[in-house]
């Protein structure tokens, strides 16, 4: 009897270390925190801030016959202070994913976004004091955010992939909102990355257009972008504005040097609306996961922009060195 319970233990351990091949968890995350002096209109400041720190779980299973389900869940967190908002509030989603290529259902950035300003912000990823200022999604940011949407992305061919999203509203239809919308498509071929995006909720749209080509140590960038805001200044609508951002790395050894300018045009109905951004960085990698930086940014405002500040004609800057872990 006792060699039979042996026996059943062993084919029981055997089925779980199958079942447990089949799947994997892994957990992640970024520790980014810097120490600054900002200045907002004249107003200075000494203050630890928090650049975009999460942790997350992502998992897999394969189902067989290329069948394979997945999930991710990411939290952000303030790591000068250890709050943070809502649990998963960066991230929640689950996929079905084949040759046919990812159904995604959750919470999660517009893939135009990546496909766009976060593909070219290559000195602190798109986090902080020195985030790009001036780019504008109307779905994400000035809209239905992240939540309840129903993602594709295709499969990689020769290079190439697509995505579509769709925000739902969540409303009776005769509440008058309306759902949102989001494509993106990369295309990599050797040294030169391609993008592109556009996304809608009502009036609301933008477009842009991406690319990032390297030389051996040199990587320059830069992308183009065109929208339509009809909310966010004023009732009868802002216009329409373009804005640019162009950015260059040059990495050697340990080191990397890194500066990005963006212009942000006139809205068409917004009189002195023009903003520019600049930055200058400098990062040390101790590691693969481990760097020390600094930079300094600058956002100029005319009399009728708030970027950055939320007051007109105010400007910001900031001189800053932080510490990022990646784990």
């Amino acid at each position: 009897m006792k060699n039979k319970y042996s026996v059943l233990s062993v084919l029981a351990l055997l089925g779980s270390s199958s079942a447990f091949a089949q799947s994997s968890v892994t957990l992640y995350g970024r520790v980014n925190t810097t120490v600054e002096r900002q200045d907002v209109g004249g107003l200075k400041t000494t203050v630890v801030n928090n650049n975009s720190s999460r942790f997350g779980f992502k998992g897999v299973e394969d189902l067989g016959g290329g069948l394979k389900a997945g999930f991710e869940l990411e939290s952000g967190f303030q790591s000068d202070t250890g709050g943070s908002g809502a649990l998963f509030n960066r991230q929640s989603e689950v996929n079905l994913s084949g040759r046919f290529g990812t159904v995604r259902l959750g919470n999660f950035f517009p893939a135009s976004y990546y496909a766009s300003a976060d593909y070219i912000s290559m000195h602190n990823h798109d986090t902080g004091s020195s985030s790009d200022a001036l780019y504008y999604d109307p779905v994400w940011l000035g809209g239905l955010g992240t939540s309840n949407t129903i993602g594709y992305r295709s499969p990689n061919i020769g290079g190439f992939t697509a995505e579509a999203a769709v925000v739902l509203h969540e409303q009776p239809s005769n509440t008058g909102g309306k759902n949102g919308y989001d494509f993106a498509a990369n295309y990599a071929i050797g040294a030169l990355d391609l993008g592109a995006g556009y996304s809608s909720v009502n009036s609301n749209n933008q477009f842009s257009l991406r690319a990032l080509y390297s030389f051996g140590q040199l990587t320059v960038a830069g992308y183009y972008q065109r929208n339509k805001d009809a909310n966010q200044f004023l009732p009868t609508g802002a216009g329409t504005r373009n804005n640019l951002r162009l950015a260059a790395a040059y990495k050697i050894g340990a080191s990397e040097f890194h500066v990005n300018v963006g212009r942000a045009g006139e809205y068409e109905n917004v009189v002195n609306s023009e903003a520019t951004q600049y930055t200058l960085g400098y990062n040390y990698n101790l590691s693969k996961r481990t760097k020390v930086y600094g930079y300094y940014t600058r956002v100029e405002n005319k009399s009728g922009a708030t970027y950055f500040t939320g007051i007109p004609g105010a400007d910001f800057s900031s001189v800053a060195v932080g510490v990022r872990h990646n784990f």
